[in-house]
């Protein structure tokens, strides 16, 4: 993984990306599951990483059925995640890009999670003092595939779309990041999600 030669700005993705965050969303969908009467399909996140949570929410109640409304799903979801931070893990192939690049070039995050989720996230794992911007779901109308949230992260830093370097590793995010005309690199392959992998 490497930073392009071009790039004058740095953009990450926060949850697969810098976060090693699945394995904890998957266990609180999970946890949901049992108190709801459903079992979670993984393939659900695969899908839609980088998505809301709402609309994580508003695919789980039509899938099964629940008469749930999303918006308390999402809530209970959400809390669920914030108690179990302390199980995450960076993923250190990307945040060593973050270290090395501190001080030389402006970076953001572009994540389709709350606020607050990110926040947590970020603090952590002890990345949130790198950022000099954070766009989350909260800041954009349009989430990813669309790329206002790349496009966003471009404007706090004041560096044209073309100039930005994007790592992510969901197919929604390289989308939007191709839209905004940024450069792309998929992490997907240089980095080991552990036992995650493994259940795919």
């Amino acid at each position: 993984m490497k930073i392009h030669p071009k790039a004058k700005a740095l953009i990450f993705d926060l949850d697969g990306t810098l976060s090693d965050s699945l394995p904890v969303h998957m266990a609180t969908w999970n946890k949901l599951g049992e108190e709801y009467g459903f079992t979670f399909d993984p393939n659900i996140l695969h899908e839609m990483t980088g998505r809301p949570t709402i609309e994580f929410a508003v695919r789980v109640v039509e899938q099964y059925g629940l008469t749930v409304k999303p918006e308390k799903l999402v809530k209970l979801k959400q809390e669920s995640f914030w108690e179990m931070a302390y199980l995450l893990k960076p993923v250190d192939e990307v945040v060593s890009i973050v270290k090395a690049s501190y001080g030389k070039l402006p970076m953001a995050v572009g994540t389709g999670a709350s606020r607050k989720s990110a926040e947590v996230q970020l603090k952590e794992l002890k990345l949130i003092q790198y950022f000099a911007a954070i766009v989350s779901a909260d800041d954009v109308t349009k989430h990813k595939p669309d790329p206002d949230t790349f496009l966003e992260c471009a404007r706090l830093m004041g560096v044209e779309p073309q100039f930005c370097q994007v790592f992510e590793d969901g197919d929604l995010g390289i989308a939007a990041a191709k839209k905004a005309g940024m450069m792309v690199t998929d992490v997907r392959p240089f980095i080991n999600y552990g036992e995650w992998a493994l259940s795919e």
